[in-house]
Formats: structure tokens, sequence, C-alpha cells
């Protein structure tokens, strides 16, 4: 399916902004999104743009007031998009790409709004005390990511849309989980604290991750191996979904998630790695996770088994 056969110009132009802003930026987003349709392609990256752009206000070096400024102006331009009142001649190629992505596919734009309100939780500093308080901000900042993208997929065979944005929450959850533990001593630089103070007190690790070794006394690789197992519950209810997406759709997301529970299983073999630098996957293994989800084996898999081994 060509999606730009009956696209303007300005459009057009519009998508190559943000299929460009995504290429240099996602580095495992974009592993996935390769495998979809020109015009599912285009609608991904324009999410991906504006959601980038979301972002960016937050790790900025803004003062909180000013942050929380920028966040309202986009807010304010989200609703001009929602009303429709972007024209293709606007001069922001987002808002233009993104316009046009929820005229063409019915993409809950709410979830964007969301994602705002994750990113003002950061600007504000807050902390979670438990899993329950964590998994309201990972809803908001990739369990909404999860359902726009739905949008754009579509489900096939009949699978109930409710159920499958459930999965797709769920599957954002734990993407949003392995991050967190990958970036730990990077946040701690930065001053935010994500994981549950209650599972940091559990594990003896409520001062902090501020060094490349683990707090005296601490339980450290205890305290990862805890959260995988929740990343991993996590990924195995989220992969529900790919059976319900058509071929290359699924392909898309077994590849995103792919990538990141392979990081995962990185992260549970050397818990100690997280704070000695950023814990990434080569070149070569994202590409042979893509090329696995385009093939359907995890859809498959999950097809036969909705429990997976962990």
């Amino acid at each position: 399916m060509n999606g730009s056969a009956h696209t303007s110009g300005p459009v057009l132009a519009a998508y190559r902004y943000c299929e460009t802003v995504t290429g240099h930026e996602a580095r495992n987003f974009a592993y996935g999104i390769r495998l979809l349709p020109t015009a599912k392609r285009q609608a991904m990256s324009a999410l991906y743009a504006f959601s980038r752009r979301v972002d960016d206000i937050g790790d900025g070096d803004l003062a909180p007031a000013e942050k929380a400024e920028r966040l309202d102006a986009t807010r304010q331009l989200l609703t001009r998009v929602r009303s429709g009142e972007v024209r293709e001649d606007d001069t922001d190629p987002v808002a233009v790409a993104l316009a046009d992505a929820a005229r063409v596919f019915p993409i809950p734009l709410e979830g964007l709004d969301e994602l705002i309100d994750g990113v003002l939780m950061d600007v504000r500093g807050e902390t979670y005390e438990t899993w329950d308080d964590l998994a309201v901000y990972c809803r908001c900042v990739a369990g909404a990511i999860g359902r726009l993208s739905l949008g754009v997929f579509g489900t096939v065979n009949g699978h109930d849309h409710a159920r499958a944005a459930e999965y797709a929450d769920t599957l954002g959850l734990a993407l949003q989980l392995t991050n967190i533990l990958r970036d730990v001593r990077e946040d701690a630089g930065n001053g935010r604290t994500y994981l549950p103070a209650q599972d940091l007190a559990k594990f003896g690790c409520a001062a902090g991750f501020h060094s490349d070794t683990a707090p005296p006394g601490s339980d450290f690789a205890g305290l990862v191996e805890f959260e995988v197992r929740r990343a991993r519950s996590l990924f195995a209810t989220g992969y529900r979904l790919l059976p319900m997406l058509d071929r290359r759709s699924g392909a898309c997301v077994a590849a995103m998630a792919g990538i990141y529970r392979r990081l995962l299983d990185r992260i549970a073999a050397d818990p100690d790695a997280v704070l000695r630098g950023r814990v990434s996957l080569p070149g070569h293994q994202k590409a042979y996770v893509a090329v696995r989800g385009l093939a359907g084996l995890d859809a498959r898999r999950t097809a036969r088994s909705p429990r997976e081994d962990t």
C-alpha cells in the first residue's frame, strides 16, 4: 500500500521531515517502523516526532516553570490538530504530518495528552512509592504510545480492539521498565529516581545509584532480578498483541519489543553493567530481531502459547 499516491506536496514534505527526525533520533524504534507500508510508516513517524518534541522539553535544560509553559503550548498545538485547525501550509511540519495521520487513521490523540502529563511528572520531580504508582507514570509515557500505535496498526480477524489496546498498553509498560533499569545510573545523575521506593528499600538501595558500584551493603543484583521478573511478566502479556495484528504491523511491534526484550536479558545476565554505562544491543542483533519479526516467528509462538516462558 502506498499512502503517498494522493497526498499533497506540503504533507509529503512534512512526513519526510518526521521520518528524518525518526531516523536520526529513534535508534530502536526505527528498526520496527521500517517494516511498515508507506502510510503506516509515515503516521508512526509523525507520532514519534511529536512525542520526541515533548520528551525533549522534559529532558532539556530549561527551568521547570519554562518547561511547563512549553508543554502547555505543545498541548495547545495538539488541541489545534484534534480540532482540524492545522492547514497543509502550516509552518510546523510535525503538526501538519500529525494532522494528516489523524485523518487517515483512527489515532486516539488523547494518548499524546497522557504523554504530556507524564513528562510533567518528570518536570515536577515526582517519585514513586510502589509499583502501582510507577505504573501510572509508565502508562502515560509508554503505554499511551502503544495505544496510539494501535490506532495506526488496527486489528485483524475480528480481534477485540479494546483487548488489543490493553495488550499494547502492557507492552509499553514492559518497554518503559526496561528503559528505567537500563538508565538507572544516568537518571540518578540527573536527579531522577523511578524505581519504586518500596523496592529500593527492600533491597537496601534507598541511597540511590551515584557511582559505578552498588550502594554498600545492598543487594543490587536482587533488585534487578526482581524488576526483571516483573518486566518479563509484562512482556509475556503484551506479546499477546502480536497475533491480533496484520503481518507487517506485527513485525514492527515484534522488532521493537524484541530489541528491548533482549536488552532486558543482557541486564539480567550482568546487573552491575547498568551502573558502569549504557547497556545496548549491537546493530547486527537489532537487525536479526527485525528479520525475526518480519518472518512472524514471535507472533506464531505467541499464538501457540500465550504464556511466554520467563
